[in-house]
């Protein structure tokens, strides 16, 4: 029998098809504006919002909310520090109650793993391998994103020149080329090919800019520099970011030539979304709207507020400045509505790009977290990660790698059974029930006939009194000592900076007094930035930089002491001799007055306490086996600008263990129009050979990596000669050659 209610069923499900289909026909831009027109001013305003959850990150705001109830009523776009996919959903199913409907984004600081925690990254940036370092971020990714996270607070792409600076340990070291590759590995690693997997999360290019030349490496303090500086060093990693899509920017705490980084139109408007075309969105650091305030840039939080929306900051992170001042200050006629309307639609954009309009509880699954977090796989690509981090400083007379045969093993120092300091600093969450400690490591590694004895001798900082004689009694028992020292885990990081970057406590003196007993001593070092440790660097037989290496840390270090990993690290950063000499790099400029022997300094640009160089240059990592550079050859001695330069050698493994070798290019323009340093990165490669293998490799100097800002800030190279150098570190060059620009 013909039914017009089984008729009228179906022609509404063919128009809930058909009106879904064309919704999914439109254009994200088209469903944007579609939704801008319903939003009232303070819906709009409210997607400018961003709360903290329960923990804090950050100084907590005098302003009392009810962010429940903000959130039902429209008023918040994101939350951070929600974790978990039941709280997540929970939390997003309060927005689903609102008028529009429009899902939350929760946001996370996930910078070196969410329960998987890998090296630091400056560890990690230590590798010089852009597929470990993606690896890294994906997982952080995949594991955050089975937690209920869209967005997380990393990378930071701050060069850091001055290891005082605690957020040295986020970032990727010293270096802009260095830098700007590894910028473009986290932001694939995090976000994937495209945003919106479920196995990935938005990226957020931090911080916004020069933070990592704050005064005095202290931490939220001022930046003074000159606009070359900032465009030839501080801004390319920048602009890699951005070029690699990442979805979301941070701006500073620091002001930049006296203007807060947050209220910066030049940063904001002019570069980043002028000059470079950026389509995502800018969010605030915590509460850096309203330290405008404290910093004498604006009167008050509403002042503050419209300086920021102005300058380009689109989301307000703990300030409380938007969503208290933005709806009067354009009913005043104070801010154009043109300015809300153009950051609620980046802020909507990246909602739409992540599919959460389609299903706001889309990363909210508990089956998916529990997965995820239980990889066993996660665990290994750690370790591995991990041990591609570790730099061997030294290796007198070949002690290591370690015979597994040795009878006795001290163990000495306070981080031999650490396993929260191997973490590090700015994890989630602390888990030491998934850290392998130093001691563990070397447990699992030898067998039961080595015999592994320890002493803490003194902890981390020295408040422990007393001798050492119970550490020296039991090095005296072993054949060789391995000593674990360095900083604990919250030591570097934010709000961390040092004025003495020594090894801290009565380290180096327990050190001394072991070395005293003649035994051999290995030191492991474990920090989240360089020290200065002048005389383990001149008596220890040999020196292994693991960083902080995560919670495979022991298993990692264990590796390379025995040699089941050969240790291919090199140093991303400059290790200083004394805190004197900060900043250190490897770019600096010959000045009037070069040196030309170290035993002529007088009228010379030197110090007459300490020698110029550093104690470990920037590039510097030593193998198991050995490298021979020949065969050098230039396919054009003179070039004219649309020509490359072809560049090609033979690398030589000559020792006896297979190994890789961080291939590293300098180039040098001798004579411009403005000093250029002495050498600067413009490439490299990480290449792997077996005893007695050889490879040709090659390099191609393109007319952009002979470029420089000259004075009116244009990107230009100027003719004339150019070195190349070739080598193993910046202080290590095997090969030069020169040609010509005409």
């Amino acid at each position: 029998m013909f039914s017009y209610r089984k008729l009228l069923g179906t022609l509404f499900i063919l128009v809930i098809w058909a009106a879904t289909a064309s919704a999914q026909k439109k254009t994200i831009n088209q469903r944007v504006d579609s939704l801008l027109r319903l939003m009232t001013l303070e819906e709009k305003v409210g997607q400018l919002n961003q709360y903290s959850g329960k923990e804090v990150t950050g100084p907590v705001s005098e302003r009392k909310t009810n962010q429940l109830n903000d959130i039902k009523n429209g008023l918040v776009g994101s939350m951070l520090n929600v974790k978990g996919a039941k709280d997540t959903r929970e939390i997003q199913a309060v927005a689903m109650q609102s008028r529009l409907k429009i899902p939350l984004l929760f946001s996370l600081d996930v910078i070196h793993g969410y329960k998987t925690i890998f090296p630091i990254p400056l560890a990690e940036a230590a590798s010089w391998d852009m597929d470990a370092i993606g690896q890294s971020a994906h997982i952080a990714a995949k594991e955050a994103a089975a937690v209920g996270q869209h967005w997380t607070f990393a990378p930071m792409v701050d060069v850091g020149r001055d290891p005082r600076w605690g957020r040295v340990m986020e970032g990727a070291g010293e270096d802009t080329y260095l830098g700007s590759m590894i910028a473009k590995a986290r932001v694939k690693g995090f976000q994937g090919e495209k945003l919106g997997g479920t196995d990935a999360v938005m990226a957020c290019a931090k911080h916004f800019a020069a933070y990592g030349a704050a005064l005095a490496g202290r931490d939220y303090n001022a930046v003074d520099m000159s606009d070359n500086m900032l465009w030839e060093t501080y801004l390319p990693p920048f602009k890699a970011a951005a070029d690699a899509g990442v979805a979301t920017f941070m701006n500073s705490f620091n002001t930049l030539n006296g203007i807060p980084a947050t209220g910066n139109t030049y940063l904001q408007r002019d570069i980043l979304k002028g000059k470079w075309g950026y389509k995502g969105f800018v969010v605030s650091d915590w509460g850096s709207i309203g330290e405008m305030v404290s910093w004498g840039y604006a009167s008050n939080n509403t002042d503050a507020a419209l300086k920021a929306i102005t300058a380009g900051s689109d989301m307000d992170m703990e300030s409380h400045a938007y969503i208290t001042s933005l709806v009067q200050l354009v009913k005043n006629k104070k801010v154009d509505i043109k300015l809300i309307d153009d950051a609620v639609r980046r802020i909507l954009y990246k909602k739409f790009e992540l599919g959460l309009f389609e299903d706001p509880y889309r990363f909210s699954s508990e089956t998916r977290e529990k997965l995820v977090l239980n990889d066993p796989q996660h665990k290994l690509i750690a370790r591995d990660v991990a041990q591609k981090s570790m730099v061997l400083l030294k290796n007198e007379n070949h002690l290591l790698p370690l015979s597994k045969t040795i009878k006795t093993i001290a163990l000495i120092g306070p981080l031999v059974k650490s396993k929260r300091d191997l973490e590090g600093s700015w994890i989630p969450q602390s888990d030491t029930t998934l850290v392998t400690s130093l001691y563990e490591g070397l447990k699992n590694k030898v067998n039961d006939s080595v015999n592994l004895i320890c002493a803490e001798g003194t902890d981390v900082m020295g408040k422990l009194g007393g001798n050492f004689d119970d550490a020296v009694a039991t090095a005296r028992k072993a054949d060789i000592v391995v000593m674990a020292l360095g900083e604990a885990w919250d030591m570097s990081g934010e709000s961390k900076s040092r004025a003495d970057i020594r090894l801290p406590g009565r380290q180096e003196a327990l050190f001394n007094a072991i070395s005293a007993t003649g035994k051999p001593v290995v030191v492991v070092l474990m920090a989240g930035r360089p020290m200065i440790f002048n005389q383990i660097a001149e008596k220890a037989q040999a020196i292994l930089y693991a960083w902080w290496p995560g919670a495979e840390g022991g298993n990692a270090i264990a590796n390379v002491l025995f040699g089941d990993y050969n240790p291919s690290g090199k140093l991303p950063a400059t290790f200083p001799r004394a805190v004197g000499q900060i900043p250190l790099s490897y770019a600096s400029y010959t000045t009037g007055r070069p040196i030309k022997s170290p035993k002529d300094i007088k009228y010379k640009s030197a110090y007459i306490d300490v020698p110029n160089t550093p104690q470990y240059a920037f590039g510097h990592g030593l193998s198991y086996t050995t490298f021979a550079y020949t065969d050098l050859k230039l396919g054009k001695k003179a070039v004219k600008r649309n020509e490359m330069v072809g560049v090609s050698f033979k690398l030589t493994n000559t020792g006896k263990y297979a190994g890789e070798e961080v291939v590293q290019l300098y180039l040098q323009d001798p004579v411009a129009s403005l000093a250029r340093p002495v050498k600067e990165l413009k490439d490299f490669q990480k290449v792997s050979l077996n005893p007695g293998e050889s490879k040709i490799i090659k390099f191609q100097i393109t007319y952009d990596k002979l470029c420089f800002y000259n004075r009116k800030l244009q990107w230009v190279a100027e003719p004339g000669r150019f070195k190349i150098m070739i080598g193993s570190a910046s202080d290590d060059i095997k090969l030069n050659a020169e040609f010509e620009l005409q």
